[in-house]
């Protein structure tokens, strides 16, 4: 049995949502379009070759165009969802990913995948074509895109795995996988050591197992004897992610993390935590006293906004704790966000 747990509702408000990008200068657009010309001319003195600016100039067309389809999309919560293209819709494994799509798109997120068949079409069946989108690689094989996402605005088609995989995580807030091949472990494991190394934003990350299945209970296990024991992972590295055979379950997950929590963001060398729910002081002081061991100096803080937190308008109105992170425990990190999702969450009001 599931615990219901209080979170946000399906009819999020602009205030509900993540940001994607966490700056803690604010460097003016001209000038970030001014340093790309400069790097382009740079191209040209360093007599770069003819291949490499052919992927150069790809990729940043590839990425520019991208990102004008998911601009609009930028403050609705989405899930990637990752898995095989080789499972047929009869497979439990495919009507798993169905309910999961279902599920999160009545939660009122959207539903992001590799817009191939298999998995990718089982979630975005469940999720439906308005709340569907898609990145598409170019292979010579299986990977048309699904009858769902095939020709829609929000259907984006890609050369290069790096600039897919890019999207896969950058303009998420979490990420699903279901059994998979070579490209599913690859995906899942970038997602987790970016996860882990702070080059992306604590999200929740759950892998599905179908009913009674043991794809990614056999993972666990390899991951806890050949990483864990041999100390190659920390241990606080297994609260990055759940594993779990119930849809139901993998929802709860992914809405539990935002309850209280909301994002997080860089000023001045601090963490800023932004919350749903103020602390009490009482509960701040339990923080610095459990979790003392990630901050690098002084201690966790109640803060009000900063003003370079300009750029997030929309979060101004949320509490905010802060600290000098120490940017290694990221698993640890993770640990103190479960602990004010699950301590708050109960005293959140109704909404």
């Amino acid at each position: 049995m599931v615990k219901k747990r209080k979170h946000a509702r399906a009819d999020v408000s602009e205030s509900d949502v993540l940001p994607t990008e966490h700056s803690s200068v604010l460097t003016r657009r001209p000038t970030l379009v001014e340093e790309i010309k400069q790097t382009a001319d740079k191209l040209e003195k360093d007599g770069a070759t003819r291949g490499d600016l052919k992927i150069l100039s790809r990729a940043l067309k590839e990425l520019r165009y991208a990102f004008k389809v998911f601009t609009p999309y930028r403050r609705q919560r989405k899930v990637t969802v990752f898995g095989s293209a080789r499972t047929p819709p009869e497979h439990p494994a495919y009507e798993q990913s169905l309910q999961f799509g279902q599920r999160m798109a009545a939660e009122g997120w959207m539903v992001l995948t590799g817009a191939g068949g298999g998995i990718m079409e089982g979630a975005h069946v469940g999720a439906g074509k308005k709340m569907s989108m898609g990145v598409n690689i170019m292979l010579p094989f299986e990977q048309d895109a699904n009858y769902v996402i095939n020709d829609d605005e929000k259907l984006v088609h890609l050369k290069y795995f790096f600039t897919r995989k890019l999207l896969f995580v950058k303009e998420v807030h979490a990420v699903a996988l279901f059994p998979g091949g070579f490209g599913t472990q690859d995906e899942g494991f970038e997602t987790l050591t970016l996860v882990q190394t702070g080059k992306r934003d604590i999200m929740p990350i759950v892998c599905i197992d179908e009913p009674g299945g043991t794809y990614w209970k056999n993972w666990q296990k390899f991951v806890e004897q050949e990483l864990l024991d041999r100390e190659l992972i920390s241990q606080e590295d297994l609260s990055l992610y759940k594993v779990t055979d119930d849809t139901n379950e993998a929802v709860e997950e992914i809405m539990q993390f935002y309850s209280v929590y909301n994002s997080m963001r860089y000023v001045r060398k601090k963490l800023v935590l932004r919350l749903h729910q103020e602390p009490d002081d009482q509960f701040v002081e339990r923080l610095n006293d459990e979790f003392g061991d990630i901050v690098e100096s002084g201690q966790i803080t109640k803060t009000a906004v900063h003003r370079l937190e300009s750029d997030d308008e929309h979060l101004k109105e949320l509490s905010r704790i802060a600290f000098h992170f120490n940017r290694r425990n990221l698993g640890r990190l993770r640990q103190m966000i479960d602990l004010i999702n699950d301590e708050l969450g109960e005293d959140a009001p109704d909404e």
